[in-house]
């Protein structure tokens, strides 16, 4: 008992502290330079369609600037496809084993790329960047500072991109849960400890270094909300219903764009497609800086007060179609707080008509708060990282109730229709782009726990295996002192025997991942190729 309590803490808590530590501060330091550098980008942005406004003579130059722009953006996805699309999607992919990539690359391609998105006013985030750059950062730490424990790659990863989240919303704990809830779906001790001491120690650098850089490290200001009282109840479940539903309406016009782009336009190169949004951008970015950019700042102008209500339907409309857009052609850039922002326009709409009726004005700012918590009940199915993200980043501590009554009746809403998650729905059609020349097979074999391998003393839900594989049976070694597990655990032992079956376009990075896992060996496969 003793020597397995000596092993948990060196397998265990040691290793989740000192992976956890090292990526949770590299991706602080990432991220806060990273926002410094969105924070002037954007500034510029504003300020250079303000020029153009103005002196409308520029704009064939800004246009085929524009051109130009597309064509390094399509050379770069050619070269590192990850570059392409939503940075949670594609972080979600890797940490769940499905998505390769290159870490340096991505990290390097991601800042920059990104950046360039944000100048030219195209309505994606930095948050979604953010992750991937710190899902980067995790791979990064385990292949330069320990390669002999490859295992726990996928686990430093994770805690990356929960830093990420973490640094780039002022939202720890909603960090935590971005990889319970959505990246892996299920809870461990080694996703939990990994990712609370890389959000812990993010958190701490991001402290230290925000007021040196002169950034914020939350995402929004401190908001002064009336309490609702019970007799109130209707109001978060109108604006849960109303947003929840919206949520349904934008996934399927998501879904109905990316069918436009790829058979209308089909025909079109990557490049001329890429361009069209940032014509449509520009165009937009002309009639009013509303209507493109990230979205943060619309949010911020919504909490002090709302436009009239024709400006906002335009804005719902113009920002929903650009984002989507863009997402659906691949550009480099984050769809969260984007979509944050349609939700406070959708509740803004809601409020505005409510106030007819005599809805307090106190109670606006609530609303709106109420509706970004069900967009992300809605649109991204993350009901539990919404109630939370709220009391952290939205105030809303004194409102619990309301908060749990608007998240539960997005999602519900959500679920009654059957629509998938918005990153579930990018990730699946990432993964079809990524895969579509290749062929998989399905490898069926025994693979034996070599002494002092990753996977001894954990369970096999603990253990993040290679993407689609499956332990099929557990045969302990009977020259081994053989025991009961308590309560039904399937915990692996040294010299256990594992039936496994995996399915794989890449059987080279599956056996690398497998081995890292179960300890060096050779073993016979039974390969079946799926056609």
């Amino acid at each position: 008992m003793k020597q397995r309590a000596k092993r948990d803490i060196v397998n265990l808590i040691a290793s989740s502290c000192w992976f956890g530590a090292i990526t949770g501060v590299l991706t602080a330091v990432v991220i806060t330079v990273y926002k410094v550098c969105a924070e002037h980008v954007i500034s510029a942005s504003e300020t250079g369609y303000d020029f153009l406004r103005e002196h409308l003579i520029w704009l064939p130059l800004v246009a085929a600037a524009l051109f130009g722009i597309a064509a390094l953006f399509v050379y770069c996805y050619h070269k590192t496809p990850n570059l392409r699309g939503g940075g949670i999607p594609t972080s979600i992919g890797i940490l769940r084993g499905i998505v390769a990539f290159r870490w340096f690359k991505n990290l390097i391609g991601t800042f920059f790329l990104s950046l360039i998105s944000f100048l030219i006013g195209v309505p994606l985030g930095n948050e979604g960047p953010s992750v991937q750059m710190g899902t980067a950062v995790g791979r990064g730490t385990v292949s330069l500072f320990s390669k002999k424990h490859r295992a726990w790659d996928r686990y430093a990863m994770t805690g990356g991109a929960c830093a990420g989240f973490s640094v780039a919303t002022g939202a720890p704990v909603s960090g935590i849960l971005f990889a319970i809830e959505e990246a892996h779906q299920r809870i461990s001790p080694t996703i939990l400890l990994t990712s609370a001491f890389s959000v812990l120690f993010a958190r701490i650098t991001s402290e230290f270094l925000a007021p040196l850089c002169g950034v914020s490290i939350s995402l929004f200001p401190a908001l002064q909300l009336p309490a609702l009282s019970t007799r109130d109840v209707w109001l978060p479940l109108l604006v849960g219903a109303a947003v929840g539903l919206f949520s349904v309406l934008f996934l399927h016009y998501f879904r109905f764009l990316n069918s436009l782009f790829h058979t209308v336009f089909g025909e079109l190169s990557r490049t001329v497609k890429t361009f069209l949004v940032f014509l449509l951008t520009l165009i937009a970015g002309l009639c009013s800086f509303s209507f493109i950019s990230t979205g943060h700042d619309l949010i911020v102008s919504l909490l002090d007060g709302a436009p009239t209500l024709m400006m906002l339907l335009l804005i719902l409309i113009v920002r929903t179609t650009l984002t989507l857009s863009a997402n659906t052609n691949g550009i480099t850039g984050g769809i969260f707080v984007p979509l944050l922002a349609l939700g406070a326009v959708v509740s803004a709409i809601l409020a505005k008509l409510l106030s007819l009726t005599g809805l307090p004005s106190e109670q606006y700012t609530l609303v709106l708060v109420l509706g970004i918590t069900a967009c992300i009940a809605g649109m991204m199915k993350m009901p539990l990282t919404a109630i939370v993200f709220s009391i952290e980043a939205l105030s809303c501590s004194a409102n619990l109730l309301s908060v749990i009554a608007t998240a539960a009746t997005a999602y519900a809403i959500t679920e009654i229709f059957g629509v998938h998650s918005i990153n579930e729905t990018v990730l699946e059609r990432k993964i079809k782009n990524l895969n579509e020349s290749k062929t998989a097979q399905v490898i069926d074999t025994f693979v034996t726990v070599q002494e002092g391998a990753f996977a001894v003393g954990k369970q096999i839900r603990d253990i993040f295996w290679p993407a689609n594989l499956f332990v099929l049976s557990v045969k302990h070694d009977p020259k081994r002192t053989a025991q009961v597990d308590q309560h039904g655990e399937k915990v692996i032992r040294e010299g256990d025997i594992l039936h496994i079956r995996y399915s794989t376009f890449d059987e080279t990075q599956t056996k690398t991942e497998l081995i890292a896992i179960v300890g060096d060996q050779t073993y016979n496969e039974t390969v079946t190729d799926i056609v």
